[in-house]
């Protein structure tokens, strides 16, 4: 009775070790911090006929789910993301920020619903954005 006793003791004290291990794993953790933005860069919000083919190709494949990818093409860098399958029309995207930090490009970008009362047709949508810059040789962050 009791080593029985003694057991469920251990056992009890062995899975609250583990909780508290647990715990602090989680909360202990570090925590990614934002990159201090060192400038703000241009770029250029490209319609669709002035997309490359190939990067076109790929937004057709990818469009009905969210996507976010990049593009190079000579001297430009190309920067591109999809909110996927929308209801209906009327969806916009706008970038707020795109600018560069230490180790990357930050780019934030935004989906913006119909207005109210828009007509927005019942076929459904995939909106997406693509913008070009100046080929930089660093990894593209999405927000």
């Amino acid at each position: 009775m009791k080593i029985l006793k003694k057991g469920k003791q251990c056992f009890a004290l062995f899975v609250l070790s583990l909780l508290m291990l647990a715990a602090c794993l989680a909360g202990c953790g570090k925590k990614e911090e934002a990159e201090d933005k060192i400038q703000d860069l241009e770029f250029t919000v490209v319609g669709q006929n002035e997309i490359p083919q190939e990067l076109q190709e790929i937004i057709e494949q990818k469009k009905r789910e969210p996507f976010r990818l990049t593009y190079t093409s000579g001297q430009d860098l190309y920067i591109a993301a999809g909110y996927g399958e929308q209801k209906t029309g009327g969806y916009s995207i706008t970038v707020p920020e795109l600018y560069l930090t230490e180790n990357s490009i930050t780019i934030r970008t935004e989906l913006e619903g119909p207005e109210q009362g828009e007509q927005t047709g019942s076929e459904p949508s995939y909106p997406y954005v693509v913008v070009r810059m100046e080929f930089m040789e660093k990894p593209v962050v999405f927000k």
